[in-house]
């Protein structure tokens, strides 16, 4: 809630605190009042993605596959009359053909579907065609190089990326990118050129985002969020798509305090294009909803 004394104005500029600036994203340009079920563009991908998006890799996948079928495909349905159009899935999460079923009927030209590519499969182009017919999609919107570590996985993957460009020019996918688990991977990405789109760990309260080397069972270190944003500023000033994830700390934000004290930073600092909850239900998504809105209407 807004702090007792604070105007609107100075609110937003006590959150942007956090982040040392607000860095704006494009969406919030113009006379138009945003909402949470804008399509955004993608930094310089010329895509535009919902502003939020449906996971489906909830610890691994688990949540999400808990579900029953009919559930799930409610669930998606559910979240794409209300405006969620972007579906992240991976082949870890083993919910391609989950995703598959659920958008069945529905029309392919107004989703966003985004997959990640574990370590180096043998053939990723091959890997590639079976994730489409997983999907039973023609192409597929993102796919990324999936939880790099390293200060050098661009160089421990290159025939990943290689393979992801040569689909690139094929058509066969549109952009192509990274998802990171630490801090020096995170730096890394920031570097490339090569990155369209960034799958990155946020938020104020540092929970399950990325660190340097964090101690065994600790996953959670508000010290690391300002690092971790100088990297994500350094990708916007490059171009890159930045797509936000563990915005509720994978679940762990069982607080309703927490969860909107994250979307307004997620919101008001202007970090992210769009971001990526994974829903188990449609109270979820309703107050995603409600509490973007929120967000949103105190900008100005």
């Amino acid at each position: 809630m807004k702090a007792k004394g604070l105007t609107r104005r100075e609110f937003i500029k006590s959150t942007a605190a956090v982040t040392g600036a607000v860095v704006l994203a494009p969406s919030y340009a113009g006379n138009k009042k945003p909402r949470a079920e804008d399509l955004i563009p993608l930094g310089r991908t010329g895509l535009k993605i919902s502003r939020i998006g449906f996971g489906t890799g909830t610890m691994g996948g688990t949540v999400q596959r808990s579900l029953s079928t009919d559930e799930f495909n409610r669930l998606i349905h559910y979240a794409y009359e209300r405006g969620i159009r972007y579906i992240d899935t991976a082949e870890n999460y083993q919910t391609h053909t989950w995703v598959r079923d659920a958008i069945s009927g529905l029309p392919r030209e107004k989703l966003f579907i985004l997959s990640k590519m574990p370590r180096i499969p043998d053939d990723p182009l091959g890997t590639l065609d079976r994730y489409r017919q997983e999907l039973n999609v023609d192409y597929l919107d993102a796919v990324l190089v999936h939880a790099v570590q390293t200060p050098d996985w661009d160089e421990e993957r290159k025939v990943v990326l290689d393979a992801l460009e040569e689909a690139k020019e094929k058509k066969i996918i549109r952009s192509h990118g990274v998802s990171c688990h630490s801090l020096t991977a995170l730096r890394k990405a920031a570097e490339l050129n090569w990155v369209d789109v960034n799958l990155v760990r946020i938020n104020p309260q540092g929970v399950k985002i990325d660190m340097l080397k964090p101690a065994r069972g600790v996953n959670s270190d508000a010290s690391h969020v300002p690092d971790v944003v100088e990297q994500i500023k350094i990708m916007r000033s490059k171009g890159h798509g930045i797509i936000g994830m563990k915005i509720f700390g994978e679940g762990d934000f069982t607080n309703f305090a927490d969860r909107e004290r994250s979307i307004r930073h997620v919101i008001h600092s202007g970090l992210v294009d769009a971001f990526t909850i994974g829903f188990k239900n449609t109270d979820e998504i309703d107050e995603t909803i409600r509490l973007t809105n929120g967000a949103l209407s105190e900008m100005g």
